[in-house]
């Protein structure tokens, strides 16, 4: 039966008693060793795990990327690991810069069958564990302080008995006191000070201590005081490569890890997106281009991102979400017309070798390999500077700003009608047949100017179709617009009027746009385009009058 109070099932994390922590000081300046676990810890989170061939499809991508530490399985779980070991080694697919690690459990039997499935690597990592928090000492293992660090010391000296049989594989140990971030500080550190006097480190082939956030049970900076507590603490610290591997249970797994570097942690261990046991490991990706984002190289190449999350989803089954920091399909997308706006600011005054500053972009999608054609899309949310962005870059219209506006609103009320998503090419269909095919009563055929000599007059002659019918327009004035305005013998006034070419070379077009006031009212305007300057300029006329005289009747 629930609880009228469930809260009161639950204690709050006690705080580490580190009044002089160092760590809120610190700023981050370099990459820390990375560790990639997706072959194992992301692995048995599958529903469906992966096969030999998505797991060496999945190595050679990590290796690519420049993953210099992977580990690839857990050996003695099933003969499908241990057989996808020795496939790597024998078929000498790891590359010599490359370290494989694999994990066992401080059980005599498991210890033995991890070993042999590494025999024969040029360097390996032998990852040593067992539980130590009080719950799984007296719930899961029912075993003492003493009994559970005899497990840990037992196992160390086991793995040093069979790799010393083994000199031609450069061997380096690993060991981690399975949730620790729920085990007592002072047993976490007599546990692994017992268990480095056994494997013996020195400053020249330093072992590893993993600190697991197995459970995240406190919020990140609790979790970086235990961490700094261990850094200063533990004995023969200058021989020991201290890791961190948080889980995402609270949500703050990326947050907890950057804390823990800044509270002296040399490794990070976690998995690509994030994927790992119940909501996952740390993700790699965030924390990488977050460092990106700050200036300082991550060492892991993601110049092609979604390359790197294809084949992660392909290979895990699991989709990265929309919306996932740095990868997702939407995060460089902007519908709110705010954010547009100032998003086509930004790229309009951004210069090619200036720091990045383009508003709600914190790092350029183009050093990601994404391409610029998806950050603005428009919906019922977005303003007229998304639809005017889209314009600009897949047509070349740069519209006038207060027909950004007038625009926008046509746009609006197709969104508003369907209540979806439109895009460049329906924004651009929209675009022509508000202004563009504006061309009833009148539309345009030719024309001929003559520019009298000694004087500023142009005197043109126009050739139209007024509902179907031809009509010659003639008429004079200080501009071949003027001529045309006067000659249409019309209450008009020529409010504003911009030009601009669409490509380049022979092949470019003009682009006219006017604002004229009609009878005395409300302005409307129009757009021409054509391969003749004049041409577009009086198509633009003809469009902003058709526009009136419909919106009229």
């Amino acid at each position: 039966m629930m609880l009228s109070n469930p809260e009161q099932k639950y204690r709050a994390f006690p705080p580490v008693r580190l009044t002089d922590r160092n760590w809120p000081n610190q700023v981050i300046s370099k990459a820390p060793i990375w560790m990639s676990t997706d072959l194992r810890d992301g692995n048995q989170s599958l529903i469906e795990p992966m096969n030999h061939d998505k797991k060496l499809r999945f190595f050679d991508m990590l290796v690519k990327i420049g993953l210099k530490e992977i580990e690839v399985a857990f050996p003695s779980a099933s003969q499908t690991d241990f057989d996808f070991v020795r496939r790597l080694i024998e078929e000498k697919r790891i590359p010599d810069d490359v370290t494989i690690e694999v994990l066992t459990p401080a059980r005599e039997d498991l210890i033995r069958r991890t070993v042999e499935s590494v025999v024969g690597a040029r360097r390996a990592i032998i990852h040593l564990y067992n539980a130590t928090a009080p719950a799984f000492r007296r719930i899961v293992f029912n075993m003492s302080r003493d009994e559970v660090k005899a497990l840990a010391v037992a196992g160390a000296k086991l793995v040093r008995e069979l790799t010393d049989a083994h000199p031609e594989t450069e061997w380096v140990f690993q060991y981690s006191p399975e949730a620790f971030s729920m085990t007592e500080l002072e047993f976490s550190k007599e546990i692994c000070d017992a268990v480095s006097a056994t494997w013996q480190p020195t400053p020249e082939r330093k072992m590893i201590f993993n600190l697991p956030g197995t459970v995240e049970a406190s919020t990140p900076n609790v979790y970086a005081d235990q961490v700094e507590w261990m850094h200063r603490n533990l004995a023969r610290r200058d021989s020991i490569l201290i890791s961190v591997h948080p889980h995402n249970d609270r949500g703050c797994a990326v947050a907890a890890a950057e804390l823990a570097v800044m509270a002296g942690a040399d490794r990070v261990e976690g998995c690509l997106f994030g994927n790992g046991e119940r909501t996952g490991n740390v993700d790699l990706v965030t924390l990488a281009l977050n460092l990106y984002s700050q200036g300082i190289s991550p060492g892991l190449d993601f110049s092609d991102i979604d390359a790197v999350r294809q084949c992660v989803e392909e290979c895990n089954q699991i989709p990265v979400h929309p919306r996932h920091p740095y990868v997702g399909d939407l995060v460089y997308t902007a519908f709110s017309g705010s954010h547009q706006d100032a998003i086509k600011k930004g790229f309009a005054q951004q210069q090619p070798d200036a720091i990045w500053e383009v508003p709600y972009m914190p790092v350029d999608p183009a050093d990601l390999g994404r391409s610029y054609d998806a950050v603005i899309r428009v919906n019922s949310q977005s303003g007229k500077g998304g639809m005017t962005y889209l314009l600009e870059q897949e047509y070349g219209l740069v519209l006038p700003r207060r027909l950004q506006i007038e625009f926008s609103r046509a746009v609006q009320r197709i969104t508003d009608e369907t209540g979806g998503e439109v895009a460049a090419n329906d924004i651009h269909t929209i675009f022509n047949n508000e202004y563009l095919n504006a061309v009833t009563p009148y539309q345009y055929r030719s024309h001929h100017i003559d520019e009298s000599q000694g004087n500023a007059e142009v005197r043109i002659r126009v050739e139209l179709e007024k509902d179907g019918k031809p009509v010659t327009l003639q008429g004079a004035g200080n501009g071949p617009i003027d001529a045309f305005i006067n000659a249409l013998g019309m209450d008009i006034r020529l409010m504003d009027f911009h030009e601009h070419a669409i490509g380049a070379g022979a092949n470019a077009n003009a682009a006219s746009y006017v604002e004229l006031r009609v009878n005395n009212g409300s302005t409307r305007f129009g757009v021409g385009i054509d391969g003749n300057i004049v041409t577009a300029s009086l198509r633009a006329v003809l469009s902003a009058v058709n526009r009136d005289i419909a919106l009229a009747a």
